[in-house]
C-alpha cells in the first residue's frame, strides 16, 4: 500500500535524523521537522504508524541492533551508512513485532526505499541481511 510506504519513509528520516542528533523521541515522533501540510497530508492514521515504528524501534534498539550484528558477515555495525542502518532497524522491529505485517511486504518496502535513498547496492545488501533475520525468525533459531 503506497500509504504505507510513505509512513515507513518518514519513519525511516525519523531514525536517520535520530542516529545523527539522538534528539528525545517524543520531539522525534511529533515530526516537527516537516512541513504541517505534509503532515496534515499523512493523516493521522498513517502518522500513528509512522510514530510506531519510530518510537517501537528505538524503545527496542537493543534487541533490534543486536538481532542486525549476528546477521552481518564480514561486516560492523558501526561501518553502516545511516540511510542502510535506518532501513534495517525499523524493517528488523517490523519483523520482530509486527507480526500482522507479512515478511516479504517488510523486505520489499525496505528495499524500495533503499532504491530511493540508498546507495546503488544498498537494496542487495539490504535484502539479504533481511532476508537472513525472516529465516533466523521463521525457524526460531
Amino acid at each position: 500500500m503506497a500509504s504505507r510506504r510513505k509512513a515507513r519513509i518518514l519513519a525511516f528520516q525519523a531514525l536517520y535524523f535520530w542516529e545523527a542528533n539522538k534528539v528525545p523521541v517524543d520531539e522525534l515522533t511529533s515530526f516537527a521537522w516537516l512541513e504541517e501540510e505534509k503532515i496534515k497530508k499523512l493523516g493521522s492514521e498513517l502518522s500513528c504508524f509512522s510514530t510506531l515504528l519510530t518510537a517501537g524501534t528505538i524503545e527496542n534498539i537493543i534487541n533490534i541492533d543486536s538481532l542486525i550484528k549476528k546477521h552481518l558477515d564480514n561486516w560492523d555495525i558501526t561501518r553502516l551508512n545511516r540511510v542502510d542502518l535506518a532501513v534495517l532497524r525499523i524493517s528488523t522491529y517490523s519483523l520482530l513485532y509486527q507480526k500482522e505485517t507479512a515478511p516479504s511486504i517488510v523486505i520489499d518496502e525496505a528495499i524500495g526505499i533503499c532504491r530511493e535513498y540508498g546507495s546503488d547496492d544498498s537494496y542487495k545488501f539490504i535484502n539479504g541481511v533481511l532476508d537472513s533475520i525472516r529465516k533466523t525468525l521463521l525457524t526460531g533459531e
